[in-house]
């Protein structure tokens, strides 16, 4: 007697993920909240930590984990604020996870910008061969640029050049107007604020003119370029 095959097609359903095996059993090597921070899902996160509360081996697990998850190593950013922190971490992470790691890109804040600018920073103005002022090329260009325009020349209360890239650079920083800096930190200069206002328009075109770059810009045109 002849019996008619059934056919059954299964699929997953559709919210049913197959975890990965991950190669590091991150719930014995961090504490509770380390944990959660390192395996936290997609979307931002905010990590408020204090000295000794283990940030950098929360980062570098995080790292890891990322890694184990699957996510490309190459798609990975690690940005911290000195070139020997980022180093560390970096090689902490190739101890975890192996060769792995070396596909993440990593650096200073202010070298990432740096590179990322002179690569696309066409799109907001800026040529690839832009140059970088340190704080005292910031500081000898606002003078120039003070002489310029005749601010104050002969006024021994009017603000020295370190005290007046002090102010640029709070501004630039806070992405709040001048006026506010100086009401608020600097009032002993509020007769002056007519002049530094304009002193300020006049450094930033003439950092524009020239194609110059100082630190402070490199966040600046980064979060625009972005």
């Amino acid at each position: 007697m002849d019996h008619e095959t059934k056919t059954y097609v299964l699929k997953r359903p559709v919210d049913e993920v197959i975890p990965r095996k991950l190669s590091i059993d991150y719930a014995a090597a961090l504490n509770a909240q380390q944990l959660a921070a390192v395996t936290a899902g997609e979307g931002p996160s905010l990590v408020i930590a204090g000295a000794g509360s283990g940030k950098t081996r929360t980062l570098v697990y995080r790292v890891a984990y990322l890694i184990d998850s699957g996510i490309d190593p190459s798609h990975i950013l690690l940005l911290t604020f000195t070139r020997k922190s980022s180093q560390e971490m970096l090689e902490r992470a190739g101890e975890l996870i192996g060769v792995r790691s070396e596909r993440v890109r990593g650096g200073t804040f202010h070298s990432v910008a740096n590179m990322l600018l002179r690569r696309y920073g066409k799109s907001i103005g800026l040529e690839p061969g832009f140059t970088i002022l340190d704080r005292g090329d910031a500081e000898d260009l606002i003078a120039l640029v003070r002489a310029q325009l005749g601010l104050n020349e002969k006024d021994k209360r009017f603000p020295r050049k370190g005290t007046i890239a002090e102010m640029f650079s709070k501004s630039e920083n806070t992405l709040r107007p001048l006026d506010e800096i100086v009401v608020e930190e600097f009032d002993h200069f509020l007769d002056h604020l007519e002049a530094l206002e304009q002193l300020q328009k006049g450094y930033q075109a003439s950092k524009r003119q020239r194609q110059l770059v100082d630190y402070d810009d490199l966040l600046v045109l980064l979060r625009r370029l972005l």
